[in-house]
């Protein structure tokens, strides 16, 4: 025989044809395991939310808030956080959120914001005489006000990617579920 040949010999071949058949199997249905992948990354995208960091390690550039006052950068009422969620499906899982501000913060970007009229709300202290911003429904006075128009720069802070960990976690997950270890929830 001309060309090249290539034989493979099992040892134990029902043993071996039994295990490549179970996997085989599981793998008609991969949508549990894409399901702990899921789990895996949006835990993994809290985490990065925790420590401030880019999927790269980066740093993320704190916010004037968090520089003013303190706290955490993308956390104020964590609905961000919050929003994280994964879709499973047979052939992938998607990572994201559904928050419409999501993007400026995973990308930056410039916000160009119109000059407009707002009404502003006060609440008088009775005891001090000092006025402050109230809501609405506690205010004693409103005034209108011209708000001039402005530029913001939103630097990126990215949350959203694999970091270096995440890819040992997949291929654990992946090994697990093809080998029959079953699902990691």
């Amino acid at each position: 025989m001309t060309g090249a040949l290539l034989r493979l010999e099992v040892q134990g071949g029902a043993a071996v044809e039994n295990t490549i058949a179970g996997a085989i199997s599981r793998l008609s249905n991969p949508q549990p395991m894409f399901e702990d992948i899921g789990l895996a990354l949006v835990t993994s995208t809290h985490h990065r939310f925790d420590r401030s960091k880019a999927p790269d390690g980066s740093p993320w550039p704190p916010s004037l808030r968090v520089v003013q006052r303190g706290g955490k950068t993308l956390i104020l009422s964590s609905r961000l956080y919050r929003s994280i969620t994964f879709q499973a499906s047979s052939t992938q899982v998607e990572v994201g959120t559904n928050v419409i501000y999501a993007a400026i913060h995973q990308f930056g970007g410039t916000i160009d914001q119109d000059a407009r009229e707002a009404v502003l709300h006060f609440k008088t202290n009775k005891r001090t005489g000092i006025s402050r911003f109230a809501k609405p429904s506690k205010a004693d006075r409103a005034r209108k006000a011209t708000i001039g128009a402005r530029t913001v720069h939103m630097p990126a802070r990215p949350f959203l990617g694999l970091d270096q960990d995440d890819p040992r976690t997949i291929t654990t997950i992946v090994e697990t579920f093809v080998s029959g270890g079953g699902q990691l929830q």
